[in-house]
Order: structure tokens, then sequence, then C-alpha cells
């Protein structure tokens, strides 16, 4: 697989090096069905991402080559753990054998799509490490980066069943449906999930809600694709959430949030340096890269073969 040149400049901020001895400070859960044109490119993503990291790809039974790709890749790299189930059995089922095997101190989905920017984890992770969030949700529309334009009716259709959903769950959330959920690890595996499709959204939505889980939100960039490039999610999915939504939104039952336990001491310490620091430096500081569109690709400045 090529990568393109943009993906080839991806380098690391220098931030948040690897604690030695520790696992891993997040694990990527990323389900796979039939991904072979993009797999590839998403794993070199993440991995490009300065964090130690973990990625669990699950493919569920695709029938192209996602499989041969997702071994090579495996091969290449320790970072990256394959596992396979036998047949298709959705992206729900897909998520559900991914975090059993997490060991990261917390646990985000990463489709294996190019909607979703990996470089926006440490957006998600600002709030957890900072304010204690148990669950972070990257949402589309708290106004962040570049949003490629596309289905109306979606968008329409996306408001109303994350509307449906706050009122079963008393969250005030904008996006419901976002792929990028960041949890606690212990949370994750602490909840029975049902669902084996797309129903996964509003089921950990309305568990977390009744977990008592402190949730954060945060705007996050989305670079999203149409039918024609591979868009799965139909209008079944819809009237699945609304079923997902009031099964588990008010008749779900109540369920015990696990005890957390406290990050390594590496950990903990960039923390309190982040709360240190005003906004503007922590900024600065590690998330300059991010928040400034214009600079996703390289600077070039002097003579045309010069770059920095």
């Amino acid at each position: 697989m090529t990568m393109s040149s943009s993906e080839k400049s991806l380098k690391p901020l220098g931030v948040l090096s690897s604690a030695q001895g520790s696992p891993p400070l997040l694990s990527v859960v990323v389900p796979c069905y039939n991904e072979e044109a993009t797999l590839e490119r998403i794993v070199h993503k993440v991995l490009s991402v300065d964090l130690p990291i973990e990625i669990i790809v699950v493919d569920d039974g695709s029938s192209d080559r996602s499989r041969e790709v997702l071994e090579a890749i495996a091969k290449r790299d320790s970072r990256v753990r394959a596992l396979f189930h036998p047949h298709n059995m959705g992206k729900g089922s897909a998520l559900a054998t991914g975090f059993k095997f997490a060991t990261g101190f917390f646990v985000i989905v990463q489709d294996a799509d190019l909607e979703y920017d990996p470089r926006d984890f440490y957006r998600l992770l600002e709030p957890a490490l900072i304010q204690d969030a148990d669950v972070v949700f990257g949402s589309r529309f708290k106004g962040y980066g570049a949003q490629r334009v596309l289905y109306y009716w979606h968008s329409v259709a996306n408001g109303m069943l994350t509307t449906l959903s706050n009122m079963t769950s008393n969250l005030n959330l904008t996006d419901m449906e976002t792929c990028y959920k960041l949890f606690r690890r212990e949370i994750i595996q602490a909840i029975d999930l049902k669902e084996h499709r797309f129903g996964f959204e509003p089921e950990i939505t309305a568990k977390i809600a009744r977990m008592g889980c402190r949730v954060y939100e945060v705007g996050i960039s989305y670079n999203g694709r149409s039918y024609e490039d591979g868009k799965k999610i139909g209008l079944k999915d819809a009237f699945r959430a609304l079923y997902c939504i009031f099964r588990y939104g008010i008749f779900g039952i109540q369920i015990k949030k696990p005890e957390l336990p406290s990050l390594p001491v590496v950990y903990t310490e960039l923390a309190r340096s982040l709360v240190s620091e005003t906004a503007e430096d922590k900024r600065a500081r590690l998330f300059v890269e991010l928040l400034s569109p214009a600079l996703r690709e390289p600077v070039i400045t002097g003579n045309p073969g010069d770059s920095r």
C-alpha cells in the first residue's frame, strides 16, 4: 500500500513518551471489515501518534484482502495485535472482542477507514488526564478543524438520535453516534455489550450514563466518506439505534461503576504539569500541530528543496 506524501511526513510531537515498565497509556481498538484499501494507512497514522500505544485490530470476517494486510502489519510491528473472527459478526461484536484484550489505561475506538484523524487522540486524552474524565466523546458537531460536507439527512437523523439518547440518559451530548469514544479500560471491560452492529453507540452511551461515569465531550475533525467510498451504515441501523435508545436508556439496568486504579506517576506528573499551565501554554506545547489545520501539511520555506 502506497502512503500519501502527507502521511509519510507525519512526525511524532515528542511528548507523552512511554512509561518504562507500565502498560501502554492507550489501547486503540480497530474493527475491520473489508477495509484493505485503507487499513495499512490508518494503522500508519495511529502509530505516528507519539503515545505509549497498542493497536488491536479485529478483522470481522473480511472477504477481501484485509486479513492478509493485517497479518503483514502485525508481523512488522509488535505494537499491533491481529485478531480474527471466523465470519462477519458485526462492528459491535468486533469491538467487544477487542476490548477484552486491551491492556492500556485508556481505550479508544478507531474505525479502519480514514474518516477520523488519530492526531485527535491528544484532544480526547486531555480531559481524561486533567479532569479525571471516565469517558470522552469526540464530537463532529462542536466545531473543530475541517469537516467534509456530505449528507444533510444523515446529520438530521444523527441530531434526532442524539436528542432522544440525551432524553433517556440525561446527558447533553452533541454527537452520540461518533466513533471516537475514549474510556478508562476498567469501565469498558465492566460493561456486558449486547449489540452486534452499529447499535453499539446508543447501547454504550446508555450504559455509561447508568454507571454514573464522568463524561466529557471535545470537538474533533471529520473527513466523512460517501457510500461510493465504502460507507456501511444504513437506514436499518437508524431504526436499530432507536430501539437501542429505548431498550437500554429506559429499560436498562443500573451498572456498578468499577474502582479505577491511579495512573502511573509518569502520567500523573504529566497531568499536574498540564493543570499548572495556562490553556494557551498547554496547547502550544502539546497540541500546536492539532489546533491549526494549516499545520497538518509540511510547511515549505526558503528554497524549494528546503522544508521544516
